[in-house]
This record gives structure tokens, C-alpha cells and sequence, in this order.
């Protein structure tokens, strides 16, 4: 294993229902109820893109770009007060960056929430690399992020594992040729039972060691 790869929402946060709600005030706003189980299962990948999926032709991409940065803006306002890191994970990136692996971040969020995130919880250091929605032009599932960020770690995707809460952020890294760890802070492991990629489910970062990520 040359590279480890971590996405960040739901994955090294635990998130993703801090950002439902959000989207959940927001659609509404909007004109579109949905039960927070429907959001859960379909509001995902870059903002912008999204709303074109629920809002087909209503809003231009400047009316998009405006909508997304007040959800964005609601959902850290509130989640401040609750920032951290999901269990375990300080201490494997502590031991990944002592073993000197190379690492990096594949997110789908926007730069203000990554940079957000990795400032307040000073974790730039441990990255070789870190990417989000503005570095890319077509969001997860694509594989783009992380061929992204293979390129520029010059790791292949044998010699990589990414860690991922969604079945399409896996799909995501499956397309790009990784093995999958899913967290299962946001999904249950039979939500991913048609990605032959995922290798592992965890609660959190306590149940997969430096030595487990070596074999895979």
C-alpha cells in the first residue's frame, strides 16, 4: 500500500445528517417537501448538480452557485459547536504519516466547507494532496476526484485504499479502480452489496489497523 485516501463528509466527520437537515430547510424554501428519509437517499454529489437533478432548467448556474452557499453556510453555522474527527481516526493519521504513506482528501463538498474542516481541526499537514467539488467538472460517482488525486500522489490504484460513507462515493473510487472501506455513519453495508470493491465496513477508525490496510 503506497496511498490512502479518505473522502470527507461522513467518512472522517460524522456529518451527513447535519447536512440533511440542511438540505431538508432548504428544499423547502425552495418548494420541494422531503422526508428526511428522502433526502438521506437522494440529495448527494455537488451541490450545483443536484439542484439541476431536482430543479431541472429553473435555476442558472449563478442562481445554483448562490443557493448552494446559503445551505452551506446554515450547515456550518450549525455544526460548528460539534466538529471532530470519527473515533479512531487521529490516531491512524498520526501512525499512517509516521509510516510515512502517502495520503489525500476526495471530497464532494465545496472549498469552503473542506478548508473549514481541515482549519479548524489543523489536519492540512497530514495531505499530500486534498481536492473538492471546484477541482473537478463532474462529481461522484464519477471517478474523476480520484483519478485526480492517484495522478498526483503517483500511486496506482492497486496500491491505494479509500475510505468512503456512501454507495455513490464508492462508486466513485471502485471506478477508479480502489479497494473501499466504507464507514457506516451515513449508509448500512447492504447498501453497498453491489460493489465488489468494498472490502471492509467499520463504525468508526478503531476497527482497522496500518497492518489490516497493508493486505489489502
Amino acid at each position: 500500500m503506497k496511498a490512502v485516501i479518505f473522502d470527507l463528509d461522513g467518512t472522517m466527520i460524522d456529518n451527513m445528517m447535519v447536512h440533511h437537515k440542511a438540505w431538508q430547510d432548504k428544499l423547502a424554501e425552495l418548494g420541494i417537501e422531503m422526508t428526511f428519509e428522502e433526502v438521506h437517499q437522494r440529495i448527494h454529489g455537488v451541490n450545483t448538480e443536484l439542484l439541476e437533478r431536482e430543479f431541472p432548467g429553473q435555476f442558472s448556474l449563478e442562481e445554483r452557485i448562490r443557493i448552494s452557499e446559503e445551505k452551506e453556510e446554515t450547515y456550518r453555522r450549525i455544526y460548528a459547536p460539534d466538529l471532530e474527527l470519527v473515533r479512531g481516526l487521529p490516531e491512524l493519521l498520526f501512525e499512517l504519516k509516521s509510516r510515512n504513506v502517502l495520503m489525500g482528501v476526495g471530497s464532494a463538498a465545496p472549498p469552503k466547507n473542506v478548508d473549514f474542516v481541515l482549519n479548524t481541526l489543523d489536519l492540512w499537514h497530514y495531505f499530500a494532496t486534498v481536492r473538492h467539488s471546484g477541482d473537478v467538472q463532474r462529481g461522484k460517482p464519477d471517478p474523476q476526484v480520484y483519478q485526480l488525486i492517484l495522478e498526483e500522489l503517483e500511486a496506482t490504484p492497486g496500491e491505494s485504499v479509500v475510505f468512503e460513507d456512501t454507495p455513490t462515493g464508492a462508486l466513485a473510487a471502485s471506478r477508479a479502480g480502489c479497494k473501499v472501506i466504507v464507514v457506516t455513519t451515513t449508509h448500512s453495508p447492504d447498501e453497498f452489496s453491489d460493489n465488489p470493491d468494498v472490502v471492509k465496513f467499520i463504525n468508526d477508525f478503531t476497527e482497522v489497523t496500518v497492518e489490516e490496510l497493508q493486505n489489502f
